[in-house]
């Protein structure tokens, strides 16, 4: 998972907003392994997003259970699930294949609305387990 603010824009995430440390640039109506859609942010390194892609966000505005198909569907493919927080029920659940350069991290206690983060392997400040 790599690219810059132009390859973003191509894919159609045009709705772009700086920060003072990256830019997040919007897109409604995105498919993810079959399902959705889904409400989508991607994040790009950097306030003017030069610093390419940090990590990809799904949301559902108002079934908090959608993301659970995608969920199912890592798992059914041969993902690996591991958990963060507290014992089994914690508060992500990470989703991992051998030999790939990203992970699937899920809500599962949330404040608001659940999200899904698709995160690559070298973004090493989200949590593992």
């Amino acid at each position: 998972m790599a690219g810059s603010l132009a390859e973003a824009r191509k894919a159609g995430f045009t709705d772009c907003r700086p920060d003072t440390i990256e830019m997040r640039c919007r897109k409604a109506g995105v498919m993810f392994l079959g399902h959705g859609p889904f409400n989508a942010a991607l994040d790009l390194v950097g306030s003017d997003g030069a610093g390419g892609f940090d990590e990809i966000t799904l949301w559902h505005d108002w079934d908090q259970n959608a993301l659970f198909a995608i969920a199912t569907t890592l798992e059914q493919r041969g993902w690996k699930t591991c958990y963060t927080g507290e014992g089994s029920k914690g508060d992500q659940a990470i989703y991992t294949r051998h030999g790939l350069p990203v992970r699937v991290s899920m809500d599962l206690s949330y404040f608001g609305k659940r999200r899904l983060r698709i995160i690559p392997a070298w973004n090493k400040r989200e949590p593992l387990c």
